[in-house]
């Protein structure tokens, strides 16, 4: 597959830049990463209206009303590579990076970034500023992926392929990376590293004392994430999703 047939079939959703095999793990498409490096091999720098200066063949999309995706005005961008599913809506200003993937009817809010391959399931809600980091190299590494039903809180930053399964909520300003510790106080464990956030999981910022006898002293303390409950009737009713929105 040349690259811009790739491309071509990145924003269909024919094609993803990660996808979960049988036993329910998200796996990195290699060849996909090697095809969008391909793409940008083969760009050569334009400029756009506005004053914007790309590689040729990677320019911002444009959407026609029956699509189905709502992009408010005021400095919003879907590059060239993403996949934006009916229902969508985009708040400004909000940035959709190449590979990445948004399922129907989620909500990515002003100030959010989905970063190049993160991969964004259905009736998502991503509030203000929130940041899913993004990856391309290196070429096997796996992306961030949110999970159907999620509700990711305003400044949360997601990155390092941490995977956030269905209907896990989290608090706003919760940083989730492959070094940053969870702790489920529910069941009285702390999640492996690289261990996904449990469906139906509630998050929030965390701290604990820092390892280092001198920063003990100093009282420093290092960050880390709580998983405190998780969902039932009460916080559904409170994340309840207005299909007129839509």
């Amino acid at each position: 597959m040349s690259w811009l047939e790739l491309l071509n079939n990145l924003e269909s959703g024919a094609v993803r830049a990660a996808s979960q095999d049988e036993s329910g793990q998200w796996q990195a498409n290699i060849a996909v990463k090697q095809g969008i490096l391909e793409a940008f091999k083969n760009g050569k720098n334009t400029e756009f209206p506005g004053g914007f200066v790309d590689k040729h063949n990677l320019a911002p999309q444009g959407f026609a009303a029956d699509a189905g995706v709502r992009m408010v005005p005021g400095g919003s961008s879907v590059r060239r590579g993403a996949y934006v599913a009916k229902g969508t809506i985009i708040m400004p200003p909000a940035y959709v990076n190449i590979g990445a993937y948004i399922d129907e009817g989620t909500m990515v809010d002003s100030h959010a970034l989905v970063g190049s391959c993160a991969q964004v399931g259905k009736n998502v809600h991503l509030s203000a500023a929130v940041q899913l980091g993004g990856v391309l190299e290196p070429i096997g590494a796996s992306p961030v992926v949110i999970e159907d039903d999620a509700f990711i809180g305003a400044g949360c930053v997601i990155v390092e392929g941490v995977v956030v399964k269905k209907g896990a909520v989290l608090a706003p300003g919760v940083r989730l990376s492959a070094t940053i510790p969870v702790y489920d106080c529910v069941n009285q464990r702390q999640l492996d590293k690289g261990e996904p956030i449990p469906e139906y999981a509630i998050v929030i910022p965390g701290s604990r004392p820092a390892s280092n006898a001198w920063a003990r002293e100093q009282g420093l303390s290092m960050s880390c994430a709580l998983i405190v409950k998780y969902r039932d009737e009460q916080s559904d009713a409170s994340l309840l999703l207005e299909e007129v929105l839509r």
